[in-house]
């Protein structure tokens, strides 16, 4: 099963004893040891793409930028990992803000992201003096403006656009079409009189244009006609100081055995010439190229591990498998409909046969993480991995039902340690005010 699965698992993943094996550890024994669910990092994986992804845009884009969307992933000991392989970090929030800072980036390889940055945000970039703040709306100019004035800095800034280019995928991670709660519209002037007004902004230095098109990209031709739409902005703003571009991320990655995604190289050649051609038609100078992975980066290098506690079946219906997870560790099934494809983990090599309908132990019908799952005669204490699962199951996991958060740990050469301890009981009332 192991080779069927190959390209969803992590690379090198394989089997001993009849169970999974990653980064030369025993999952079984993973389990054993820091309990289920469990979700479990390959670290040589993230560092390969980190350096794929480097050496792919240095190639064709050469001074290129390579940020990773922390928002897939923020955890301290991964960020600090990539920050080891000199890739720069995009933020959404004070938050993954103050991660990257306490994973060791400093501030000029910081870029802060997102559609509503309120005045405590702003402050705390500007403050710790981080490297490009992306302007989303009408109303942070003024505010970014100001709050610079204040601080006696002058910010470098780049706008994000709407291309009004619609991807081929689900319609939650879109996002370069028109209708759009990111950035300025190229139509109706809107985009220009951005342009217009940072450039009179004081303490605002604008060295470029942004624009992400979405998540989960399979078809990377979206990427042409997405290159000239913005081409045509920049020659039409009289851009030689926009000299930056932005054209974000959105590599899709193999969730299932039928999924074939482009390859890093493919991306960063696509990407690369599709904007060397744009910029080229216009007679205007390529623009430093800045790429934003995220998913692609760490997606495949994790799995989540769980343990079967229930298995019913309904006769003429379905078989019901329960696991002591769900919707508060994996909510993208839920979300957008993900479809992932699991695997029995300590009997790896037996037919998965059975098809079942994966759920979690949740108080809602619609906790289902596989609707139609084929495993192996699933039974009560079994292990079920789902692979492909290290981007956003972490960052999007909650404690509905009371549950804990899970732990995690990174694997290497045989090695596991652990970087995010198990939420307790009383860490899940550790904000509330004691009763009187």
């Amino acid at each position: 099963m192991v080779g069927a699965l190959a390209h969803v698992l992590p690379e090198g993943a394989g089997e001993r004893r009849g169970h999974l094996i990653i980064g030369g550890c025993d999952v079984v024994e993973l389990a054993d040891e820091f309990g289920t669910p469990l979700v479990i990092f390959d670290e040589r994986q993230i560092r390969d793409r980190a350096r794929r992804y480097r050496t792919a845009l240095e190639q064709h884009a050469p001074g290129g930028t390579v940020i990773y969307a922390s928002k897939a992933y923020s955890g301290l000991t991964a960020l600090r990992l990539l920050h080891e392989e000199g890739v720069e970090v995009d933020v959404a929030s004070g938050g993954e803000l103050f991660a990257a800072l306490q994973a060791g980036f400093p501030p000029e390889r910081i870029h802060m992201h997102g559609n509503n940055k309120d005045a405590r945000e702003i402050s705390e970039a500007l403050d710790a003096g981080v490297g490009t703040i992306v302007i989303d709306g009408a109303q942070e100019i003024d505010l970014v403006d100001g709050i610079a004035a204040e601080l006696g800095v002058r910010q470098r800034v780049m706008l994000r656009l709407t291309p009004g280019v619609d991807p081929n995928t689900h319609h939650a991670i879109a996002t370069g079409q028109v209708d759009s709660k990111f950035g300025f519209p190229l139509r109706d002037g809107i985009a220009e009189r951005a342009v217009a007004a940072v450039r009179a902004a004081p303490n605002l230095e604008l060295i470029g244009v942004d624009a992400h098109l979405g998540s989960q990209l399979l078809d990377l031709s979206v990427f042409a006609p997405a290159a000239r739409v913005l081409a045509d902005f920049v020659a039409s703003v009289g851009g030689d100081d926009l000299t930056h571009l932005d054209i974000g991320g959105g590599l899709g990655i193999a969730y299932t055995r039928g999924d074939r995604p482009p390859s890093i190289e493919e991306f960063c050649r696509t990407v690369a010439t599709a904007v060397g051609e744009a910029w080229a038609e216009k007679g205007m100078a390529t623009p430093r190229l800045h790429i934003e992975p995220g998913r692609s980066m760490v997606g495949r290098a994790g799995v989540t591990l769980y343990r079967v506690g229930g298995v019913k079946e309904i006769p003429g219906v379905r078989t019901y498998v329960s696991v002591d997870g769900g919707m508060s560790d994996q909510m993208r099934p839920m979300l957008y409909g993900a479809v992932y494809e699991p695997l029995i983990a300590n009997r790896v090599t037996a037919p998965h046969t059975d098809t079942v309908r994966l759920v979690g132990k949740h108080c809602e019908s619609g906790d289902v993480l596989v609707a139609d799952a084929m495993l192996a005669d699933p039974r009560v204490g079994d292990l079920v991995c789902l692979p492909a699962t290290g981007a956003y199951g972490v960052a999007m996991a909650n404690n509905y039902n009371g549950q804990p958060r899970p732990a995690v740990v990174m694997v290497q050469d045989g090695a596991a340690r652990l970087v995010t301890r198990r939420e307790t009981y009383e860490d899940l009332i550790s904000r509330e005010i004691p009763v009187a």
